[in-house]
């Protein structure tokens, strides 16, 4: 480890002094950021659109996902299924994803050829121009995609039923994938709508890292995206969530998993202004209770106790809504799943009536400071950071600050997190096995 780390700090080291980090903000809304990093003769390229499930209404979800299925079905200068070829045949490669928070679009190609790259994206922005008959046959495909991604899935599932669970909010419960009553019911009309409210450029954000000259490339920007038009965008769905009520729990079945999977979530802060304190003492206490082979959980267990096979804990204090601290776990055969759940809880009370020692939070922090440095030596991962807190309402240039902050969380503040961590705030979903000849 230690190895790989100094490697990387000396292969940082090469970087060119001069390599700088520029952006604009051009008239119609649309924020440019470019980062250089002369390392290799290649650029990343993302596209972010502030729009996903969230934000979505009864009735249409999946809207946002279908949609970035639809983004590769053409304009008139860039025919159906051209995109990808053209990025391919430049030798580069493409894809998309899309969120409960945002769409996103990226490239990784030569730096030589962004400006073709970008040329296009810039065209999407504008001209979108599917058929009806496109759009039939990419339904048939997404609704296929749920299927094995979240029906046929017991981790699918799970995720489902833990948001379903987890909130009040009709925005907030629905899959990012969508209902599949939803999926059979949407119109081709219904996507070029939601296409002509959300993807403006002063609802987006660009980012490109790679070998590239920052200036000139917020000149190429510039010259391809700024005479797009920006438009009044829609009213954002109203959130009103309340942290702590009766505990909930829910149970599902699965025919494709021979061992139940349990989730343990709890509605917590998420990140408002970097001067908070909470979320990011949550954010440690994930790394804590799960966030390697040395954490508590793992520790205890899977390897002690051998009452599980697996655990994770997930926590984004970047959310746009009121945050999940989720512990995910799969119970060891002969192990019952309340059993476990009694024993996680244990754990999380345990750190929260005798909190934990200096030496495991150093170990954390030694963690967290050696990602960092790896997330560094990938452009893919440093533009994902910088359209990770522009689109989620911060500022690119926060990330040194925030890395400061979860440097300097204590063991007092990592005890408090834990002790927010309440029934009240609680939410327990069981995935079991489907029993034979029940479906």
């Amino acid at each position: 480890m230690l190895r790989r780390i100094v490697l990387l700090a000396a292969l940082a080291a090469t970087t060119p002094a001069w390599a700088q980090t520029l952006s604009r903000t051009l008239p119609n809304g649309l924020k440019v950021i470019v980062k250089e990093d002369r390392r290799a003769p290649v650029a990343v390229s993302q596209l972010w659109y502030k729009v996903g499930s969230i934000d979505e209404q009864e009735g249409k979800t999946g809207l946002s996902h279908a949609l970035e299925h639809m983004m590769f079905k053409g304009t008139p200068a860039v025919p159906s299924g051209e995109f990808s070829r053209r990025v391919s045949a430049l030798g580069g490669q493409n894809n998309a994803y899309t969120n409960r928070y945002e769409t996103v679009y990226y490239e990784n190609v030569a730096a030589a050829n962004l400006p073709e790259v970008l040329k296009m994206e810039a065209d999407r922005m504008a001209n979108l121009n599917f058929s009806d008959k496109e759009f039939s046959n990419e339904m048939n495909v997404i609704r296929e995609e749920r299927r094995q991604r979240t029906d046929d899935s017991p981790f699918g599932k799970l995720w489902e039923h833990v948001f379903l669970n987890s909130y009040r909010t009709p925005a907030l419960r629905a899959p990012v994938i969508g209902y599949m009553n939803d999926l059979h019911t949407l119109k081709a009309d219904d996507l070029r709508q939601w296409y002509k409210q959300w993807y403006a450029p002063n609802n987006a954000t660009l980012v490109i890292v790679g070998d590239v000259n920052a200036k000139q490339t917020l000149k190429t920007a510039e010259n391809l995206f700024g005479n797009i038009p920006a438009k009044t965008l829609p009213q954002r769905n109203r959130i009103n969530e309340t942290a702590e009520r009766a505990p909930v729990s829910a149970e599902t079945t699965s025919a494709v998993t021979r061992q139940p999977v349990i989730a343990l979530s709890y509605r917590v802060p998420k990140l408002e202004t970097t001067t908070d304190k909470l979320p990011y003492a949550l954010d440690v206490l994930s790394d804590i209770l799960g966030g390697n082979s040395s954490s508590r959980l793992d520790k205890n267990l899977v390897r002690g106790k051998q009452l599980a096979l697996d655990i994770g804990v997930n926590y984004d204090m970047f959310s746009r809504n009121m945050a999940l601290f989720s512990i995910v776990a799969m119970p060891a055969e002969g192990t019952d799943d309340k059993a476990l759940l009694e024993s996680i809880r244990s754990e999380i009370k345990n750190i929260a009536d005798n909190g934990i020692s200096q030496s495991e939070l150093e170990r954390v922090h030694r963690l967290s400071a050696a990602s960092e440095i790896y997330a560094k030596d990938s452009m893919t991962s440093q533009a994902s950071l910088l359209g990770k807190l522009e689109a989620r309402g911060f500022q690119y240039s926060d990330e040194a600050e925030i890395r400061r902050r979860l440097q300097k969380v204590s063991t007092a503040d990592v005890q408090a997190a834990a002790k927010l961590l309440t029934p009240q705030r609680s939410s327990v979903v069981v995935v079991r096995p489907e029993k034979v000849g029940v479906r």
